[in-house]
């Protein structure tokens, strides 16, 4: 119990305002058809995860620090910009998922925005890694709500079975693209940068690799049971009901008069809960990639005057990011939309990175990836470039 953390939280935190809503958009407009999907993702992201956290164990060094130290400063900086430039925008989806969260209960974006923002600051500013990492792993908890939303729904079990044990795809630009964006707001960049960085934070010893491996399994298997949950809420409802949405606000404020008022507002809860949740992690795992690439001292355990870039960075990303939500005629879209190109180009550059790294002996000694692991790790980076690749050609309009 004392390892569990890091692999929990950094799936959990995925579910964010993003994901959250392309969930909803995947149950309201194509019903429980791309249930199935969310099994090979729950592989991918064990293979992904589990390969972060033995090089944190092993090395005790974060993921952007052994790509600076074994592939050179110029690579890092470009790869940093990317990742700065795509968690900024997914920053700024995450105080918009705060505003319309509480919006639906009549509270003013200009009183939620920054209340949340202070908050979050707070939180880390103030904490040190233990106290932060249990009210994250409470926040975790908070995630039942999209379960009991999904129950209260009254869903078709046996269609979601029929999901899962006889998948299929049709073949369309619209149906493509949303198992695609499933899967890009599912396995994210961050995601590797955070749970590394968390799990040498944590000092994680070798002994107890075991535990922390099974921190990660369990981390991904909750994530996507709550992903079916949201899925099945909005399909059960809106699908059925031939109720589109564009956010998951409009999802909220539609299962009020198809599933009852309760089910409303805790898909609303659930939606800032993530929201701020995410809004506390993302700048986090960017200032944790930013100075462990830069070679900066960084931590929650360490005080401003010890890491002032570390807190600097985050400091700069939460204000600016909740300032911004504020300012009138954002073009939010035009940013998540910017943001999510950047994530298809670098989300498999990453992974490469990653399995060059835990390949190499002189790194990870004995703790290399089996031949086994490796073909299905290599074989999910293969699918992973075709879609993200796909994902870009269909934002840009060439396919």
């Amino acid at each position: 119990m004392a390892v569990i953390g890091p692999g929990i939280i950094t799936s959990n935190v995925d579910n964010d305002a993003g994901g959250i809503t392309t969930y909803s958009l995947a149950g309201a407009h194509f019903g429980y058809s791309l249930i199935w999907s969310l099994v090979p993702i729950t592989l991918a992201l064990i293979i992904i995860q589990e390969m972060c956290a033995r090089m944190g164990v092993v090395t005790g060094k974060g993921l952007s620090d052994l790509i600076r130290e074994h592939f050179g400063v110029k690579i890092t900086f470009y790869l940093l910009i990317a990742i700065i430039i795509t968690n900024f925008g997914n920053v700024l989806a995450e105080f918009a998922g705060i505003a319309a969260s509480l919006e639906i209960f009549n509270v003013s974006k200009y009183i939620s925005v920054p209340l949340g923002a202070i908050f979050v600051w707070i939180l880390v500013l103030k904490g040190n890694y233990k106290s932060v990492e249990k009210i994250f792993l409470v926040a975790c908890l908070f995630y039942a709500s999209y379960v009991i939303s999904g129950l209260l729904s009254k869903p078709d079990w046996t269609m979601v079975k029929s999901s899962i044990l006889a998948p299929e795809l049709k073949f369309s630009a619209e149906s493509f693209g949303m198992l695609i964006g499933v899967i890009g707001t599912t396995i994210a960049p961050w995601m590797q940068f955070y749970l590394q960085s968390a799990v040498v934070e944590k000092d994680i010893k070798l002994k107890n690799y075991k535990y922390s491996r099974a921190d990660v399994i369990s981390g991904s298997f909750i994530v996507n049971i709550v992903a079916l949950f949201i899925i099945v809420a909005c399909a059960s409802t809106l699908f059925k009901a031939g109720i589109r949405i564009e956010t998951a606000k409009d999802a909220a404020l539609a299962l009020a008069p198809l599933a009852g008022k309760y089910c409303s507002y805790l898909f609303a809860f659930g939606l800032l809960n993530a929201s701020l949740f995410a809004a506390s992690i993302l700048p986090l795992s960017t200032t944790y990639m930013v100075c462990e690439g830069m070679g900066w001292e960084e931590g929650v355990n360490k005080k401003f005057s010890e890491a002032p870039q570390f807190y600097g960075l985050y400091s700069l990303l939460i204000f600016l990011g909740a300032g911004l939500i504020l300012w009138p005629g954002l073009p939010l879209i035009s940013i998540m939309y910017i943001s999510q190109v950047l994530n298809g180009i670098v989300l498999p550059l990453i992974l490469v990175f990653m399995l060059i790294l835990i390949n190499n002996k002189k790194i990870m000694g004995t703790y290399t990836n089996k031949r086994g692991f490796n073909i299905l790790a290599w074989l999910t980076v293969i699918v992973l470039v075709a879609l993200s690749f796909t994902l870009l050609l269909l934002m840009l309009g060439i396919i």
